[in-house]
């Protein structure tokens, strides 16, 4: 069965990675599964169609056959159950992977994702200059308890797994913003993460989609 996700049409970022169809990319290059995407307006986001996929009308969904699925960490963790590569064999250490899965997306990301909204949605407001520097305080005190859980240790919890994929991805929208910079070892962990071959054809891949280039251009 062929598999189909959806992205952007025009991707608010511009195809640097930063949008979440790249998690999912970046899994299905990991474990080797071919797949189609389906380029999906801000319009067509909120029509039914595409509301009956996914129904908070964002991206990225994911088809195959007769499943339909939406929300990331649903889609990468049923990716990694579905193949070798991605979580451990040993019970234990696929536990503690899908747990660092939920931990990118319930412990780290939240506080992230508040910055944008501080500074693009809300920048306009008389009380976002004040919020500001209380966000970026929350977005370190986290990424500070994070790089000293990895010290100098290349992935989080031995090999390279979905939550290190999750986290990478996660990471990433930190570094606009310069924090990601601040801790060197994360700095490190991420550019470990882009480097990963998987990860580059998925980045790949959503930058030629939202501005025509290609590596062999």
């Amino acid at each position: 069965m062929s598999i189909t996700i959806t992205a952007f049409e025009r991707s608010p970022d511009g195809g640097k990675g930063l949008a979440r169809d790249t998690r999912v990319r970046w899994a299905l290059e990991e474990v080797g599964q071919p797949y189609e995407v389906r380029y999906v307006s801000f319009q067509a986001m909120k029509e039914p169609a595409h509301l009956s996929l996914q129904p908070f009308g964002q991206i990225p969904t994911y088809e195959e056959g007769d499943l339909a699925l939406f929300e990331t960490g649903a889609i990468v963790l049923y990716i990694a159950e579905q193949h070798t590569s991605l979580l451990p064999k040993d019970a234990h250490a696929r536990a503690r992977a899908i747990a660092w899965m939920f931990a990118a997306l319930n412990s780290v990301e939240p506080s992230i994702l508040e910055l944008v909204i501080t500074k693009f949605q809300e920048g306009d407001k008389p009380w976002s200059k004040e919020r500001l520097p209380l966000v970026m305080d929350r977005i370190r005190q986290r990424m500070g308890q994070l790089s000293t859980r990895l010290g100098d240790a290349d992935w989080l919890d031995g090999a390279f797994s979905a939550g290190d994929l999750m986290m990478v991805s996660v990471l990433l929208r930190t570094r606009p913003s310069g924090i990601l910079d601040e801790f060197p070892n994360l700095a490190a962990y991420v550019a470990r993460g882009e480097a990963r071959p998987a990860y580059q054809r998925a980045f790949a891949a959503q930058l030629a989609a939202n501005t025509g280039y290609r590596p062999t251009d």
